[in-house]
């Protein structure tokens, strides 16, 4: 069974004390900031994420914006917080390529039960997708359940 990290967890990861989750890991994401609201991070795009017509799958990229996401939200919960996407609406500007992107996301507002977050992912300086999503906000479940 995968490790459960929840927002205390992920803020671990950030300031280096615990290994990143599995699916950070397989899409060699590297979240180098998040408090606050805000997050930022670093992405290594190879060979193993670009399609058949030499860029970045889209989805791929959908879901580099989305991860950055969770580490935003997570700086704004308390640790007897959880999150999960509801949606996510991604729109590309320009391909994407082998090399390095930089991830940004932030929590535009925060309801009591629906937060509403941004992220953009940029390479070499230009905007190559831009992200919105909604992440419904509950309550952790007890240890045990």
């Amino acid at each position: 069974m995968a490790d459960v990290y929840g927002p205390k967890g992920l803020m671990e990861v950030v300031a280096g004390g615990r290994k990143p989750p599995n699916c950070d890991l397989t899409l060699q994401i590297d979240p180098v900031y998040a408090d606050g609201g805000l997050a930022r991070g670093v992405w290594t795009i190879d060979e193993k994420f670009v399609n058949g017509i030499g860029v970045c799958m889209g989805g791929y990229l959908a879901a580099a914006a989305d991860t950055m996401m969770a580490y935003a939200i997570a700086s704004s919960l308390s640790e007897h917080q959880t999150f999960s996407t509801i949606d996510l609406h991604t729109t590309f500007h320009r391909p994407a390529f082998v090399g390095t992107a930089e991830i940004e996301a932030k929590v535009e507002r925060m309801g009591k039960r629906v937060a509403y977050l941004v992220a953009d992912v940029t390479q070499n300086g230009k905007k190559v997708v831009s992200a919105v999503s909604s992440v419904m906000v509950t309550e952790a479940p007890s240890p045990g359940r």
